[in-house]
């Protein structure tokens, strides 16, 4: 049987190697045992098929829905033609000579494709940022200004512990039910029946005033998220975020968007977050997809309306606003989501752009029915996100 390769340099089986290694420095879970069914896929389909190539080495090296991105942008890399292939491979040698031009492709396929670190060196740089995460300023504070789409691989799994410990306290509010108040508070009243029942043991004398105030109980929450393909970065990230943060809370409530509406509650009270992320990642058929906010605000209406509980739910949409639905539908689903809650809160990750203006349609139209806009982009953001909330819930409708 004729071997796969090029037919000049015969180095398809490096190549593949080269590319399976390169898969694992992006991040993408892959083994010696996937590499060598890449190897037997392209043995069965040819190498004169590009797309056939592509589509069967994805098939049994990709396990994950959100690592089809980069396994694409990486083969196009990768594959392009055989000088580029030698080019890549060269850099793997100390003396690789040149500097590879500036690019769009995502932080993981450059970090992947960029000549590797000496084994010793890249391991005590792993154990720095681990160390100055937990004890020192200067990277820490880098990271906490870094915005979640630049980040490399391995920086990206740093932040998306440190946001596990970012808190996210929600606003509480005062129930109906009373409850017996040890002191004079303020807003509390006279437990008259208490009163008379304090005084009946001790002779009719009054020697204790009990006193009744309300309850207070977290707002619920009612949690939703944009999996398309420009919020591909952050949604992994803010669903750990928004687990680890809250966990204490009372109710809530959690959905993901894209072309469908996807339930993550059953998932989200997974106590694990790692198991969390996988229960999300099983349930979202949709992810890196198109954005139709309407069509999944009307499903929630259709389908999920007893979510929100009265007009008490604080209500979070993450989300870029690049919607393709129609404006209108977008616009009646909204008006009755405004109805039914206490407040509806953008998070947007674009406001990481200083001269951010919501002017797509469904970013207009979101930005005038939510009652605030807030960024979501950077573990500042995420630690400044609370005292907003607290503020807002402070002012009046």
């Amino acid at each position: 049987m004729q071997q796969l390769g090029d037919a000049r340099r015969g180095k398809l089986a490096d190549n593949m190697a080269g590319f399976g290694r390169a898969l694992r420095r992006a991040g993408v879970r892959t083994d010696s045992a996937r590499i060598a069914l890449a190897a037997e896929a392209a043995m069965l389909v040819g190498v004169d098929s590009r797309p056939d190539l592509a589509a069967a080495m994805e098939a049994v090296m990709i396990s994950r829905e959100q690592d089809r991105g980069v396994f694409r942008e990486l083969f196009d890399a990768w594959f392009r033609d055989p000088e580029l292939a030698n080019k890549l491979l060269s850099q793997m040698l100390p003396s690789a000579e040149g500097k590879a031009e500036p690019s769009k492709r995502r932080p993981r396929v450059r970090e992947a494709l960029a000549a590797p670190r000496d084994p010793v060196q890249a391991a005590q740089t792993e154990r720095e940022v681990d160390f100055d995460a937990a004890m020192t300023a200067s990277d820490r504070q880098r990271m906490h200004h870094a915005d979640f789409n630049a980040l490399g691989a391995a920086e990206y799994r740093l932040v998306e512990r440190l946001a596990r410990d970012v808190a996210l306290p929600v606003p509480s509010v005062a129930a109906r039910r009373l409850h017996a108040a040890g002191n004079a508070r303020a807003h509390s009243r006279m437990n008259w029946p208490g009163v008379w029942h304090e005084a009946g043991r001790t002779g009719g004398e009054m020697l204790r005033l009990p006193r009744l105030s309300r309850r207070t109980l977290p707002l619920p929450l009612l949690v939703l998220i944009d999996v398309s393909g420009s919020m591909e970065r952050y949604a992994r990230l803010l669903l750990a975020f928004l687990h680890a943060a809250t966990r204490r809370a009372g109710r809530r409530d959690v959905f993901a968007f894209g072309t469908q509406l996807t339930d993550l509650t059953p998932a989200f009270r997974i106590a694990d977050t790692d198991a969390m992320l996988g229960a999300a990642g099983q349930a979202i058929a949709d992810f890196a997809g198109g954005t139709r906010l309407g069509a999944s605000l009307a499903e929630l209406r259709r389908n999920h309306a007893r979510r929100l509980t009265g007009r008490r739910t604080l209500v979070l949409v993450i989300s870029d606003g690049l919607d393709t639905g129609e404006p209108e539908v977008l616009e009646h689903e909204l008006q009755w989501l405004k109805r039914h809650s206490r407040r509806v809160l953008w998070l947007n990750p674009l406001l990481r752009y200083e001269g951010y203006a919501p002017l797509a349609r469904g970013a207009a139209v979101l930005h005038r029915h939510a009652d605030a806009m807030l960024a979501v982009h950077n573990l500042n953001a995420l630690e400044q996100l609370a005292s907003s909330l607290a503020a807002l819930m402070r002012c009046g409708r």
